[in-house]
């Protein structure tokens, strides 16, 4: 069974998906205040326009570790690779040039947010150093906003926001 969230009300709806194919198109009645919403079933269209144009995604980059985004109320938990260099995050638009695209509907997610910087240390370790796009909203590290100019190295594990959106970052070899 799954569940969907009326964009009104936000009460749930059960059916079961089992009895529908990738790509159908369901509509849906809120019993609780009657809108009606539709929805899409399957894997997104937008995710594979996204891989089309950063082929790179898709290499040997993503030994750099990823980036998890957690489910809100906005859009589902989505893996982004990280690569060496700067990793541009923000909401995804089509042409942007943002090499860490957020499928998302929200707001309050610029379309070049926050930037991680992934290098290597003199021991040659992987390093994670996250600065602010500069950004409407701010980017939070540990429920403390980044000020202008300031970078903070993050490590595996850490949890930041943009928007209202929560991201880990997921190291390749899982270490603090």
């Amino acid at each position: 069974m799954k569940r969907v969230k009326c964009p009104k009300c936000d009460s749930y709806i059960m059916f079961d998906e089992t009895k529908y194919k990738d790509g159908q198109s369901l509509v849906f009645e809120c019993t609780q205040c009657g809108k009606q919403f539709g929805i899409r079933m399957g894997v997104s269209k937008l995710r594979n326009i996204q891989r089309e144009e950063n082929p790179d995604e898709n290499s040997a980059n993503a030994t750099c570790g990823s980036l998890v985004v957690i489910e809100n109320v906005f859009h589902y938990k989505q893996v982004i690779p990280l690569q060496m260099g700067d990793n541009v995050i923000g909401r995804y638009m089509k042409g942007s040039g943002i090499n860490c695209p957020i499928e998302t509907v929200d707001p309050s997610i610029d379309m070049h947010h926050c930037v991680i910087t992934v290098s290597r240390d003199k021991r040659g370790r992987l390093k994670y150093v996250l600065r602010d796009g500069p950004s409407y909203t701010g980017t939070f590290v540990d429920n403390e906003i980044l000020g202008d100019r300031e970078r903070r190295v993050i490590a595996n594990g850490t949890l930041f926001t943009i928007g209202a959106t929560s991201i880990i970052l997921r190291t390749p070899d899982g270490e603090e």
